[in-house]
């Protein structure tokens, strides 16, 4: 039981919480009473039904029932009630699914806009937004109870991603007066489809409480053992384990054909990562999906946001390809069997991560660069003068080592920064900036011609990707 003092702090904190928070909130809803700019509209509600298909995703992928380890050993096998168990859990699902709501109503409104009745406009789109982010928590809670359920769960995520490309695309031509439509609806009509929603994710909330009684326990015992290496991974500041427990979880059972394959020699570590590609033909389709993600912030107002997009999506995209290199830095001794050089081993494992990345950041240039958020120019080319330092990057970034807390902490005036983890974090991203400084600074500048910028990048490219082969390799072949 807690004391008044344990009380009396969690109420302190509260209250001191919304006094620091008050002011900008305020601030920010005072922005809310305009008209919605129909230019921006139908790219901000793209970006809330992505924001919504990536939380749907996310809670699938958790379980989203789990419980902790001493939970899953004895009382999870006990005949104890399953919902007596699974209490706490329910608790912690019910926060997170109101306070993801809350947010994406406060995007909701701030897509649409509030020209009338602001406080009425408000509280529907909160509304909208706890009824979808109950409802859909709910639903991946039926999921995990029932295939049947689950695979509406990924209907749903479907039909969220359709809707958001079809917002995208609509919103930015023929249908843009729609969103005007959609944003100057009646308030009547909005009140409507929020008592809707309300009413949709209380049937739905009420099916997943009926149904934590049928959750089978292997079910919850597979998440609850996914959740705890989250947490393990939290708890030590590693995410490099987080990323490894995730691989091995795929992987797992799985049955794979074996084929010749058509390259040998060096070649055979570029072509192992085509493979394991193709292998995961979703999370493909997931990446390539992202290159519109700089183009859907420009359009909706963000270009800032734009240009942190196009910097860590491409990194990310030729980081997704370096498994290979992650192994060999693990485990050493697997890429001596290889018979492979150490040049001619970093120089294959290069190839796959500066193709997909020049290949994801030249989409997305060419994306921004039709939305008008930059100057004229052949910006995609910038796309295959990154890709050397790209490649180098990602392989850095493979080849770190798992955190080292010994380090110092460093004294701010914002507070104390352990350096263990910044370095670890910074390590591959100190290349990415450096190899694409040229392009970075463009996009900042928008120059009139880009030439000189493009054989900027092409030289600070290679040099990047060579210095780096030169260190990772020394004098050895």
């Amino acid at each position: 039981m807690k004391g008044w003092q344990e009380r009396y702090t969690a109420l302190f904190g509260a209250a001191m919480l919304i006094a620091i928070v008050s002011q900008p909130i305020a601030s920010a809803l005072g922005s809310l009473a305009r008209q919605a700019d129909p230019a921006r509209a139908g790219s901000g509600l793209a970006l809330v039904a992505v924001a919504y298909a990536a939380y749907l995703t996310l809670a699938r992928a958790a379980g989203p029932v789990v419980v902790s380890a001493a939970d899953a050993s004895w009382r999870l096998l006990s005949p104890l009630p399953r919902r007596t168990v699974l209490g706490r859990t329910t608790l912690a699902l019910l926060a997170i699914s109101v306070l993801s709501g809350l947010v994406l109503g406060v995007a909701l409104i701030s897509a649409l806009g509030a020209p009338d009745h602001t406080s009425l406009r408000l509280t529907v789109a909160l509304v909208l937004g706890v009824g979808a982010g109950l409802g859909g928590m709910a639903l991946t809670v039926l999921g995990q109870a029932s295939p049947a359920w689950d695979e509406w769960v990924q209907a749903l995520i479907a039909f969220t991603v359709v809707a958001a490309v079809l917002l995208a695309v609509l919103g930015a031509g023929p249908g843009r007066h729609l969103t005007t439509v959609l944003a100057g609806a009646p308030v009547g009509l909005a009140v409507a489809a929020a008592g809707c929603a309300a009413a949709v994710a209380t049937f739905l909330v009420r099916q997943a409480w009926t149904a934590l009684d049928r959750l089978s326990a292997r079910a919850i015992i597979a998440a609850s053992a996914r959740s705890g290496q989250v947490a393990q991974a939290t708890v030590m500041v590693d995410p490099g384990a987080l990323t490894w427990a995730a691989e091995d979880n795929h992987w797992r059972a799985r049955t794979l054909r074996s084929q010749p394959w058509p390259v040998r020699g060096a070649w055979a570590l570029a072509w192992q990562e085509v493979r394991r590609t193709a292998r995961r033909p979703v999370r493909f389709a997931v990446l390539v999906s992202s290159c519109a993600l700089p183009a859907l912030a420009v359009a909706a107002g963000l270009t800032g946001v734009a240009t942190v997009l196009v910097v860590a999506g491409a990194l990310g995209a030729a980081a997704s390809v370096t498994a290979g290199a992650r192994r060999d830095s693990d485990n050493p001794a697997l890429s001596r069997l290889l018979a492979v050089g150490r040049r001619a081993a970093t120089s294959a494992r290069a190839l796959p991560p500066a193709l997909l990345g020049a290949a994801w950041l030249s989409t997305a240039l060419a994306g921004m660069s039709a939305a008008g958020a930059l100057s004229a120019g052949p910006w995609w080319l910038l796309g295959p003068a990154c890709a050397p330092a790209l490649a180098a990057a990602a392989l850095r970034m493979a080849g770190r080592r798992p955190v080292d807390h010994s380090l110092p902490v460093i004294d701010t005036p914002g507070g104390a920064i352990p350096t263990g983890p910044l370095l670890w974090a910074m390590t591959g991203v100190d290349l990415a900036l450096l190899g694409c400084a040229p392009t970075l600074v463009a996009l900042a500048v928008q120059p009139a011609d880009l030439i000189p910028y493009l054989m900027a990048q092409a030289l600070t490219g290679l040099g990047v990707i060579g210095g780096y082969t030169f260190a990772a390799t020394g004098h050895k072949r």
